[in-house]
């Protein structure tokens, strides 16, 4: 096992999120995740998190995925208390990291997304893993899936991808897989490209729009300028920043305020 200690990493706040699925509370203060065909637990205390892996599986993959090698303290601290909205969102959200997810992942989780809530997305998901994802085992006795392969998904029909009560997200996922499958969209070449056009090539597949384009920037390739919008960021602008929102005082992270904005206003409402 391996031990770090960060004041600014909260495995229940980016559980909480909303930008990946697979990261569950299993007993109090342990979680555990399935990514990138692997399983991990992690546990925290405090400031002390245990990930239950090797020394090498943990520089290898997880340092890398739950992004600490970033100081995330530098973000939290440009944020003034001259804005008070931002800097409570902010405080009360600064355990969260924005993580390096597997890009294929999370476009169609986030094409299962739309007009969905959390709950309800983890379930879609889970029940897509345990029809089309491979079986795999946890000290030979525990089983837990895999996420599908786009190989496994086009190969689907839309009626069958139903039964994992995805509804009309159905088709978005069996378009968007074949589109995949058959290079119309390379998603290997999108890890070579800048913000712009990444954002523009995703768009072209099924049930991708602009705020999905920009969560599957954010959240798998790592463009931290991306903002999505959705209802409740939507709401926070038009209720604290009418005038307009200062992207340029947070230029090169402003997706991770973002994340600090929705975590927030997805936890208090209207507070």
């Amino acid at each position: 096992m391996i031990k770090v200690n960060d004041c600014n990493f909260s495995i229940e706040q980016i559980c909480e999120s909303g930008q990946c699925f697979r990261l569950k509370k299993i007993e109090e203060n342990k979680y555990s995740m399935i990514a990138l065909g692997r399983y991990l637990e992690l546990e925290q205390d405090q400031n002390e998190i245990t990930f239950h892996c090797t020394p090498e599986e943990y520089v290898q993959v997880w340092e890398h995925y739950f992004d600490l090698n970033t100081d995330y303290k530098r973000f939290i601290e440009s944020v003034t208390e001259e804005d008070e909205y931002l800097y409570r969102a902010v405080q009360f959200g600064k355990g969260i990291r924005i993580l390096e997810q597997d890009v294929w992942e999370i476009i169609i989780s986030f094409i299962i997304s739309q007009q969905n809530n959390i709950k309800r997305i983890r379930k879609c998901i889970e029940l897509l893993c345990e029809k089309y994802g491979e079986k795999k085992f946890i000290n030979k006795t525990e089983i837990y899936y895999d996420f599908p392969t786009i190989q496994a998904l086009a190969g689907a029909t839309e009626e069958e991808l139903r039964d994992c009560n995805l509804g009309y997200r159905s088709r978005y996922i069996l378009n968007t897989a074949k589109s995949i499958l058959n290079k119309e969209v390379d998603i290997n070449a999108l890890k070579k490209m800048d913000y712009k056009d990444a954002k523009v090539e995703l768009i072209k597949l099924s049930g991708v729009g602009e705020k999905v384009a920009d969560c599957i920037c954010l959240f798998s390739l790592h463009h931290l300028d991306a903002f999505p919008i959705d209802t409740h960021i939507k709401k926070v602008l038009n209720q604290y920043y009418p005038k307009g929102f200062p992207f340029e005082t947070f230029l090169g992270y402003t997706g991770i305020i973002q994340q600090y904005i929705f975590y927030f206003d997805l936890k208090n409402g209207n507070v």
